[in-house]
């Protein structure tokens, strides 16, 4: 239906008026507001005869990506976003460096991803091809390498085929995050510009290095990349990595499916990743079909009784004679029995350390089938891809996102914006505040039609009591 912005009413009578409110664009920082007499230069594209930079070609301010694109004219249901625009990212026809001056430095935090050794490469490719500039490094170890290790020059012969390898050839660590040594040594190593590659936590302590920045007033932009194969980051569409990590996990869920399918009895279990979202299992799931029931950390659920999880797969096994179970990592940690001591321990990244809901689970299945059929066969594989996952090349889509995710932060720090993270928003690359990605979250929402559907193709209980 189409609906004319200058009438109030839609052709069913429906008012619009209220609905069309003003959208808010979200203003990004940039060097200028703190830094004084930053001279700009014309963008280097210009002399690049691979581009036509002719009128179109640059983005101009006026250019935005809106977080929210689908809207019910009824009134009835509110938007789950606000109403905000967000500038679009790509090449500005002025830029605030001077490409034989740029200082780079990229660094990856946390956690492996497929598609880790893609950003590096094509953010190296991308500063030394489109812009000229010929002083790029790597820093080691995550971010204690800043004050840590000395830095690692880069160039494209270098990282020529770094996106063929899995992991971070750079290495990476969790903790370390000591900000008055990271940016002493930002500042002593003169880098103008900080890339940094890492989930939620590693965009926490990014904001952290910014704002020091931003107060020391140092001439230094920042710009976050994020990066979880958990694909926990909100605000963006997706991750990177999180794709490749799907196709993986199908593998899993195959095997599982063979090893049930060939036993008497035989149940599947696969644990995948994710800590507090359950996108994996949720996409790998529908993705898959062989799967009988999904559990991710946003559903509760329980074992024994009427509607629970031991009933649901006893029914099944007298249907079919096997059954296909993967469990999210995050899933049921509530119901894990721990001691005190387990219930206090944190990882490095200051994290609660979860227990293996796989391993519970398979124990918990073995005693509940030696006790209501002791006398029938039954057999548990249990299956834990977690590594193979994460250390993987990224496929084909991934490393096309790969690429634009790092031409597109390029673009952004050399336009002298800083504190921010680039990221697709509804199909476009968009550049958003830092501080916005950092606390955004992304769980699964189980009143939509993509949990609706995972239920109805696993036939699954929803878990709710009596």
């Amino acid at each position: 239906m189409a609906v004319s912005l200058k009438d109030s009413t839609t052709d069913s009578g429906v008012d619009t008026t209220s609905l069309f409110k003003p959208i808010h664009l979200k203003q990004l920082p940039h060097l200028t507001q703190y830094i004084s007499n930053i001279q700009t230069h014309p963008n280097p594209l210009d002399h690049d005869p691979n581009f036509h930079t002719d009128q179109g070609f640059y983005v101009s301010q006026s250019d935005v990506v809106l977080r929210q694109i689908a809207y019910d004219l009824s009134g009835t249901f509110t938007t789950p976003f606000p109403l905000c625009a967000y500038h679009r990212a790509g090449p500005r026809n002025q830029v605030f460096f001077q490409p034989s001056e740029v200082r780079a430095a990229i660094v990856t935090c946390g956690g492996l991803c497929p598609g880790l050794n893609t950003v590096i490469r094509e953010l190296v490719v991308g500063l030394w091809d489109l812009y000229g500039v010929r002083q790029i490094f790597g820093i080691s170890a995550g971010y204690r390498g800043f004050y840590w290790r000395e830095p690692v020059e880069l160039n494209p012969k270098l990282v020529d085929d770094w996106h063929k390898r899995g992991g971070t050839v750079l290495e990476t660590s969790r903790g370390g995050f000591d900000l008055n040594k990271i940016v002493d040594a930002i500042e002593n190593r003169r880098f103008n510009q900080v890339y940094i590659i890492g989930g939620d936590g590693t965009m926490r302590g990014a904001v952290k290095i910014f704002d020091e920045i931003r107060h020391r007033k140092l001439n230094v932009a920042v710009v976050g990349i994020p990066k979880t194969v958990d694909n926990d980051v909100g605000i963006i569409d997706r991750s990177f990595g999180f794709q490749t990590a799907v196709e993986m996990a199908q593998q899993a869920i195959s095997a599982a499916h063979v090893e049930a399918v060939s036993a008497v009895n035989g149940i599947g279990l696969v644990k995948l990743m994710g800590r507090s979202t359950g996108h994996i299992a949720l996409y790998a799931t529908l993705s898959s079909r062989d799967v009988d029931c999904c559990l991710i950390p946003e559903i509760d659920f329980f074992l024994e009784g009427k509607g629970g999880l031991f009933e649901f797969l006893d029914k099944r096994l007298k249907e079919n004679g096997h059954a296909v179970l993967v469990v999210a990592e995050g899933a049921g940690q509530d119901i894990i029995p721990r001691t005190d001591l387990q219930k206090q321990e944190k990882d490095e990244s200051g994290n609660p350390v979860f227990l293996d809901v796989g391993v519970w689970l398979k124990s918990e299945l073995n005693k509940w089938w030696a006790r209501e059929h002791p006398d029938e066969l039954f057999t548990v594989k249990y299956i834990d891809p977690t590594y193979m996952i994460r250390a993987v090349a990224a496929n084909a889509t991934d490393n096309l996102y790969c690429t634009l995710l790092a031409h597109s932060a390029i673009h952004g720090i050399m336009a002298g914006y800083t504190g921010f993270v680039a990221g697709l928003i509804n199909g476009n690359y968009a550049y958003i505040p830092l501080e916005d990605v950092a606390s955004a979250k992304n769980p699964v929402n189980t009143k939509d039609h993509k949990w609706s559907w995972v239920r109805s193709v696993t036939n699954q209980p929803d878990f709710v009591r009596s």
